[in-house]
């Protein structure tokens, strides 16, 4: 149960995260610079957690949160804001954490054979059924431009999932992941945002860096990665990864009050069919029964 109320918490902030994104993306800032609040941001908050008094990381744990941040850090954020600019808010949030668990299921498979359940197959085939069935509805706007966007998402997916396989295997604690992945994607980007001169602050209001600030910079590079870890350390990767699947659902519900973007009976639907995948998806492995040790008469107590 604290797995899942982990997860719920998590799955709120990610929900929001696609709409306030969308937000901004398509007005005032741009994608490096929602990219530069997050880390930099994350970075300063985070930093304790690695260089506090008794604090010291070995070696091998720096160059391990360097992979992190190339899964989930400065690429993916990239990767997953194109996707939101090229597509929408809720198309976009229908595809990367819906695929998200249908990659980590199976890449666990192919790589630490762990296979999934019969259940996680039928929520697998839920999920996958349910995601084609909204990018089916209506995808609008230019066939290479919304097919760009969903390419970029899945790959987006497939960083994530392996990030979270590598992670429950890790000895990291939730802290110090995602302030490793603040801290060497703050280093990646700085030179790339300041020497391509990509930055639009001058652009944009006080009110929306401020929102952006909050959001990617608290909610997003700090709680939701520690809220995220620390689910994936209670449930295991395969039904965390199946419950961050419920964010087009949050998602569609949040962007009707904020974007204004209602979703039809169809689009309702698809997004049941994807809750029930999910529900199977997340059952845990069951844990192999203990072996029973016979008792012979004399034998210690």
């Amino acid at each position: 149960m604290t797995g899942l109320l982990w997860a719920a918490l998590t799955v709120t902030i990610f929900s929001g995260w696609f709409v306030v994104t969308r937000f901004s993306v398509t007005r005032e800032l741009g994608i490096w610079d929602i990219a530069a609040l997050r880390f930099g941001i994350g970075a300063l908050i985070l930093s304790p957690a690695l260089f506090g008094k008794g604090r010291t990381l070995p070696r091998a744990a720096w160059g391990e949160g360097f992979v992190f941040a190339l899964l989930w850090g400065l690429p993916f954020v990239l990767l997953v804001a194109l996707g939101i600019q090229l597509t929408s808010a809720g198309r976009a949030a229908s595809v990367a954490p819906t695929l998200m668990p249908v990659f980590a299921g199976l890449i666990g498979w192919a790589m630490f054979r762990q296979r999934p359940i019969s259940s996680r197959f039928t929520g697998y085939a839920a999920i996958v059924a349910g995601l084609a069935g909204l990018l089916a509805i209506d995808p609008g706007g230019d066939g290479l431009r919304t097919m760009a966007g969903f390419a970029a998402l899945a790959a987006a997916a497939g960083m994530w999932a392996i990030y979270t396989l590598l992670f429950s295997r890790s000895g990291r604690t939730p802290m110090q992941a995602a302030a490793l992945i603040c801290l060497w994607s703050s280093a990646l980007l700085l030179p790339l945002y300041l020497g391509l001169g990509v930055s639009r602050f001058a652009q944009a209001s006080a009110g929306e860096i401020a929102l952006q600030a909050g959001y990617q910079g608290v909610l997003m590079s700090s709680v939701a990665v520690i809220t995220f870890n620390r689910a994936v350390s209670l449930l295991g990767a395969g039904a965390a990864t199946a419950i961050i699947a419920l964010v087009p659902a949050g998602a569609s519900l949040l962007a009707v009050p904020l974007l204004g973007e209602m979703p039809s009976p169809t689009e309702t639907a698809t997004i049941a069919l994807i809750i029930a995948g999910v529900v199977l998806a997340s059952r845990p492995t069951p844990k192999p029964a203990a072996p029973a040790i016979a008792r012979t008469e004399g034998s210690p107590q």
